[in-house]
């Protein structure tokens, strides 16, 4: 069975959704950032990188986002996670967006979110995090065009990709991003979230918070929903 290592709220939403829409068994083990649980060398054995997630299979662990994904599609392929064409170069376009989300967009998130991250200085943050926001609307742009021309984000079939922008969007939005900047990509969040693999993901992550919550080590954004920095 498949052990999934995940922080609630974290990009582990999406695999951990990956998982529920597979539908097939699988085990969480829940990393307490507070606790310092990521740097533990326990967890650091897993993910030398001390980041969620973190995927344990059969064949061993697996990091990052991109590769957990591709992983699953493969290894499942009638939950038809992603598009598989039947040629190499359709095949590389599908990841080229898969990365779109791990390489492009999910680094600015970060540095919206948590620009305290990369930086002691509040002036210093204060302008990392003023670029990131116009770097993301660089970014959303063509994501915007392409959900505006269908439900998801490949066209009328639902992708891992649409729980990926779901939890790019859900991040930036609740520090403070303009959610009315992007209406398509506001809408499309709604249509992913509905989704009964998401509702169950984040029923997990409920119960992940409550668990943290009582220990006294529940993690909050700084930037609450709306908020300035």
């Amino acid at each position: 069975m498949m052990k999934l290592w995940f922080a609630p709220n974290t990009c582990a939403r999406v695999p951990l959704t990956a998982l529920e829409e597979i539908g097939e068994p699988f085990e969480t083990a829940l990393v307490a950032f507070m606790a310092g649980e990521h740097r533990k060398p326990e967890f650091l054995a897993l993910n030398p990188s001390g980041k969620v997630p973190a995927l344990e299979t059969p064949q061993g662990v697996l990091a990052q986002n991109g590769a957990i994904l591709g992983y699953l599609a493969e290894t499942f392929p009638e939950a038809r996670l992603l598009p598989e064409p039947a040629d190499p170069f359709g095949r590389a376009q599908v990841r080229a967006e898969l990365f779109r989300c791990s390489a492009d967009l999910h680094p600015l998130v970060t540095r919206f979110v948590m620009p305290q991250m990369m930086t002691a200085d509040a002036a210093g943050a204060a302008a990392i995090r003023e670029q990131a926001q116009t770097l993301l609307a660089l970014q959303l742009a063509p994501v915007a065009s392409r959900l505006e021309r269908g439900a998801w984000y490949f066209g009328s079939e639902w992708s891992v990709l649409d729980a990926y922008i779901a939890w790019i969007w859900f991040r930036i939005t609740g520090s403070g991003f303009d959610a009315d900047s992007f209406p398509a990509i506001n809408d499309h969040y709604e249509r992913a979230m509905a989704r009964p693999s998401a509702q169950a993901a984040l029923a997990r992550e409920a119960e992940a918070e409550r668990e943290l919550d009582a220990r006294g080590l529940l993690f909050r954004p700084p930037f609450a929903k709306g908020a300035k920095p």
